[in-house]
């Protein structure tokens, strides 16, 4: 029997799931490995759920959701910080394998988060090399720091030789994502229009290209809160609060941040928006923010429009 209102919650650890269904109340345990997945993917095949929600577990579902995709299941990978806020709205305090399990069946039929894409091959090779430099970058600049802070000469030789081998590890890695992205077609377009508006590097073009699949399919409020450069309300009756932004994809947030401070010196755009909120009295870090936002709604219309950017698409950005 097939039951299409059956909502699904998988716990993942690094040897077992443990699977919640709407419909029964037994928690069901398989192996994390290829037999294990296989049989849950065939009983879910059979029970057509219309929806299953498995937590990002730095990559421990990483098999299991590609699985899933490929089955054609509904699947959405959720924050765990999200889900055990939800946990506590629901007054679920304790925390087990099974009782996750239970909870994120709960998630699934109530909250109604974001299916998951499948991606292609190539697409997701891109991204996982864009993790691999990020995480060279943030070690690189773990070593300079302590390089400078260093007086040991043997100790200062020891980081020196790191450094050069993550150097060279990084550039490597940049020849393979420059690769990945000229032998692919559709990559090859949409990287050279998001690189004609002065700003976007080809870091940022590879890191929208394979971790913002939705750049110019969103409105650009909804495209601004998916990346997390939306500020939210904290108003309660008389009360008005500092807007914050919160959420989103840190990793493209966080290179549109750096590359927005970046392009205020050299984007005309860019850097008249930041001045003329600078002079209205906004802080610094609020103008970056807006300007990021402002950033991404310009690229946003050109990927929609599939136009290259012109000084005349500016108020096309509006729309």
């Amino acid at each position: 029997m097939t039951d299409s209102n059956v909502f699904v919650g998988i716990d993942v650890s690094s040897t077992s799931l443990d699977l919640c269904c709407s419909n029964e109340p037994m928690i069901r345990n398989f192996s994390n490995d290829a037999a294990g997945i296989a049989s849950l993917i065939e009983m879910l095949v059979a029970l057509t759920p219309k929806l299953i929600v498995v937590e990002s577990t730095g990559g421990l579902e990483k098999a299991l959701v590609l699985a899933l995709l490929q089955a054609d299941l509904p699947v959405a990978r959720v924050d765990p910080k999200r889900v055990r806020q939800f946990a506590y709205g629901i007054g679920q305090m304790a925390k087990t394998d099974a009782i996750d399990a239970r909870v994120l069946m709960q998630f699934a039929a109530l909250a109604s988060p974001r299916l998951a894409q499948k991606k292609a091959q190539n697409q997701a090779e891109l991204a996982e090399l864009l993790t691999c430099r990020s995480q060279l970058i943030d070690t690189r600049t773990a070593h300079q720091n302590q390089l400078a802070r260093t007086s040991s000469k043997i100790a200062r030789k020891s980081l020196e030789s790191v450094l050069s081998h993550l150097r060279s590890r990084i550039e490597r890695l940049d020849r393979e994502i420059e690769k990945i992205i000229d032998n692919d077609d559709d990559m090859r377009g949409l990287d050279e229009l998001l690189r004609s508006f002065k700003g976007v590097g080809p870091v940022l073009a590879a890191t929208l290209i394979s971790q913002l699949p939705e750049l110019g399919k969103l409105p650009h409020s909804k495209i601004a809160a998916l990346v997390g450069v939306a500020p939210y309300n904290r108003d309660s009756g008389s009360y008005s609060g500092k807007r914050a932004i919160r959420g989103g994809r840190p990793r493209v947030r966080k290179l549109l941040y750096m590359c927005t401070v970046a392009a205020l010196r050299h984007n005309p755009i860019l850097k008249q928006t930041y001045q003329r909120l600078r002079a209205a009295g906004k802080l610094a870090k609020v103008a970056v923010i807006a300007c990021a936002r402002k950033f991404l709604r310009i690229l946003n219309a050109m990927v929609r429009d599939n136009q290259t950017w012109a000084p005349k698409l500016l108020l096309e950005t509006c729309k």
